[in-house]
């Protein structure tokens, strides 16, 4: 009799694309699991830069209001890219698929656990906006306890205009790049910084901040859940994930599993030996659960 180990399904966040993974994945695969990761829909190879961006020289006011070419992206298209991934992850693991998002990526995770919560052993959210049933993105994000993130800084123009949230990764303003940095990637070298700067996409679609969360006790709440704490974190607060935390632990039951990572947004970067030394953990936790319940797998 053999155990089939975990097969992950890594969901990125905003702004960001499937390289976020790059250092997590050789580590899962050194460790026997497997990882499959994507492009959500207008990110990474999907994304869609503003059209002024080819002008010269650059106008930074057509810039700042131009509509956006991702604004008809919907959350259900992100949802839905998910959802066949995982069926993907399903029929190579036998079944046993632990999905992890990070930062603006929880919502896409948490609109999959809903859809299909039998085929997850474990959900996972990094920084991750966990938000509860009929709120959206936006209003976890104006909550005073995000109130000292950075990240609204790097704005560009009015999201409703533009139809997209908009941020300038390209910018060669060395103020507006050091918020960059320390928005995402404090606790990173430069170098890794220009790197992951460069896979970021200019555009993300109003419909992912403004689609409210829904979610029910009976699916979502049946996948263990649980969420790593990213104590300096200045794009999603520590006292917002914790926020998050106890609102969702209220409104659904249950409780959320938590670890702490000493790591800015991106630990991803900063610390994967250690965030996957978390997500293999996890793996064991959820298997081992799974075996006492129904037996090995054969």
């Amino acid at each position: 009799m053999t155990v089939i180990k975990t097969v992950f399904v890594l969901v990125h966040g905003g702004w960001h694309d499937r390289s976020t993974w790059n250092k997590v994945t050789p580590i899962l695969d050194a460790n026997g699991f497997s990882a499959l990761t994507l492009d959500l829909p207008g990110a990474g190879v999907n994304a869609i830069a503003p059209p002024s961006l080819g002008l010269f020289p650059f106008d930074p006011a057509t810039f700042a209001t131009e509509p956006s070419p991702s604004a008809g992206m919907t959350q259900l298209e992100r949802t839905e890219a998910v959802v066949e991934l995982v069926e993907e992850a399903a029929a190579l693991s036998g079944g046993k698929v632990i999905l992890v998002g990070h930062s603006a990526g929880g919502m896409t995770v948490s609109a999959v656990a809903e859809r299909i919560p039998t085929l997850l052993s474990a959900v996972v959210y990094i920084a991750g906006f966990m938000v509860p049933n009929g709120m959206p993105l936006l209003a976890m994000l104006q909550h005073e306890t995000m109130s000292s993130a950075l990240s609204p800084g790097l704005f560009v123009g009015d999201p409703v205009a533009i139809g997209a949230t908009r941020i300038n990764p390209g910018s060669t303003d060395e103020a507006y790049r050091s918020l960059l940095k320390a928005s995402f990637y404090d606790d990173v070298s430069e170098a890794e910084f220009a790197h992951a700067a460069s896979h970021l996409h200019y555009d993300e679609s109003n419909a992912g901040a403004l689609a409210p969360s829904e979610i029910t006790p009976e699916r979502f709440g049946s996948v263990p859940r649980h969420y790593v704490r990213t104590t300096r974190d200045c794009a999603v607060p520590l006292a917002g994930q914790d926020h998050m935390i106890a609102t969702m632990d209220g409104a659904i039951g249950g409780k959320t599993t938590t670890h702490t990572l000493e790591s800015s947004h991106s630990p991803f970067l900063s610390q994967p030996a250690k965030l996957s030394t978390i997500l293999i953990e996890i793996s064991t936790s959820s298997q081992a659960e799974r075996v006492g319940a129904e037996g090995l797998v054969a």
